[in-house]
C-alpha cells in the first residue's frame, strides 16, 4: 500500500502527515510557529563576514534576587527552551536565567557557510553576555552544551564562578577509540532523513531508558517540525557541520586544565556516543558507558564533584525534573 502524505495549513503553519499518522508541524527555519512559553530575545552580531542572530531566553528571578546569573547551554538535539523546568525552578530560587540558542540551532541563524568551532560558539556566547552587562555567571551545560561549557570555562575562567556539566558528551575521544570518520556530506544526507519517528525512537532508547511520558512528545514535535519545515535543507546542512565539529574537536584532553569549581551530574544509564551507529561492533561495545565515564572524568577534573542519577539516561533534567532541579539548586548553593 502506498503511503500518502497530505499537507495543510493550521494556525499559520504548514502541517504534513502520512495517512494514519499524527500530523507533524513544519516550523520555520528559526522555529517560527512553535509555541514558546517565554519571550525570545534577539542578539544580532557580525561573525565571519556576515550578520547573524542568536535567539535567547532571559528570565528574571520570580521573588527576591540572589544576585547570581545561570547560563544554560543546550545540547545537540535540544534548544534553550527545553530547559523549561530548570528555568522555572531556578527563577523561583532567585536566579536570573539566560538560555541561548547557539548559531545553527533552533531560533538562531542557520548560515550557509560557517566555520564551526567550540571556540567560536563560546565567543558568540561571551559577546551576548557582554551585551547584557553580565560579567559573572554560573555555567550549566548539557550534552553538547557540556563540551561548549568546558571550552567556555577554559577560555573565560575569570567569568565562571561555577560550572555544572549534565551528561556532557565528549567524555571520551570517539575517533581515537576507533569510531570511523564521516564526511559532512554523509552527515547531511543522514540529517535530511530526520523524522518524528526517528527522533522519538532514538530519544526513548538513549534519553529515557526505554520509557516514555506524554510530556516528551512536545520536544519531539519541536525538533521534527524544525527538521521538516521550509528550511529543511539549511537546518540539515548546519546540523551536519555541527556534528563534524563535535566529532573532530574533543575537549577530553583538556579537562585536567579546568580551574573553575565543577560538578558532574550524570545519568548512569546513558549510552550516547557520536558515530556509534556506524562503529564496528567491537568499537561500539566500548564507548558510551556513562556509569564509568562520569567517575573517570570526575577524577580528571581538579576538585570535581560527581552526582550520579542511577539508572537514568541522557537527559535527567527532563526525565525527572523535580529530583534533578532539587539536586542542581542544592549544589549551586554550596
Amino acid at each position: 500500500m502506498l503511503k500518502r502524505t497530505r499537507i495543510f495549513m493550521a494556525a499559520g503553519m504548514l502541517v504534513a502527515f502520512s495517512a494514519g499518522a499524527q500530523p507533524t508541524p513544519q516550523y520555520g527555519i528559526e522555529l517560527q510557529g512553535f509555541d514558546f512559553p517565554y519571550h525570545i530575545a534577539r542578539y544580532s552580531f557580525s561573525s565571519q563576514q556576515q550578520t547573524l542572530s542568536m535567539g535567547y531566553i532571559d528570565v528574571k528571578p520570580e521573588h527576591q534576587a540572589n544576585g547570581r546569573t545561570v547560563v544554560l547551554l543546550h545540547g545537540k538535539n535540544f534548544c534553550g527552551v527545553t530547559w523549561q523546568d530548570s528555568i522555572e525552578a531556578l527563577k523561583r530560587a532567585g536566579y536570573r536565567v539566560i538560555a541561548p540558542d547557539q548559531i545553527g540551532f533552533c531560533t538562531s541563524s542557520k548560515p550557509g557557510h560557517y566555520q564551526y568551532s567550540f571556540q567560536q560558539l563560546a565567543l558568540n556566547t561571551h559577546q551576548l553576555l557582554a551585551s547584557l552587562h553580565i560579567d559573572k555567571i554560573t555555567l550549566v551545560g548539557h550534552s553538547t552544551g557540556g563540551m561548549l561549557a568546558t571550552r567556555y570555562a577554559l577560555m573565560y575562567p575569570d567569568q565562571v564562578e561555577k560550572m555544572v556539566l549534565v551528561n556532557p558528551i565528549g567524555l571520551e575521544d570517539w575517533k581515537a577509540k576507533g569510531v570511523p570518520w564521516r564526511s559532512v556530506d554523509d552527515w547531511y544526507q543522514r540529517e535530511l532523513k530526520t523524522s518524528a519517528e526517528s527522533i522519538k525512537k532514538y530519544e526513548q532508547k538513549t534519553y529515557y531508558g526505554g520509557s516514555w511520558k506524554p510530556e516528551y512528545d512536545r520536544w519531539v514535535t519541536m525538533l521534527a517540525g524544525l527538521n521538516n519545515g521550509p528550511g529543511k535543507k539549511e537546518v540539515a546542512w548546519n546540523s551536519a557541520l555541527l556534528y563534524d565539529m563535535i566529532f573532530t574537536q574533543p575537549v577530553y584532553y583538556e579537562f585536567k586544565n579546568l580551574t573553575v569549581p565543577t560538578t558532574l551530574m550524570i545519568g548512569t544509564a546513558d549510552t550516547t556516543a557520536i558515530g556509534s551507529d556506524i562503529a564496528p561492533p567491537e568499537v561500539k561495545a566500548k564507548i558510551g558507558h556513562y556509569d564509568r565515564l562520569g567517575k573517570e572524568t570526575a577524577n580528571t577534573i581538579p576538585h570535581a564533584t560527581l552526582i550520579e542519577f542511577k539508572g537514568m539516561g541522557h537527559a535527567p533534567q527532563m526525565e525527572d525534573p523535580v529530583m534533578f532541579n532539587q539536586a542542581l539548586i542544592k549544589n549551586l548553593r554550596q
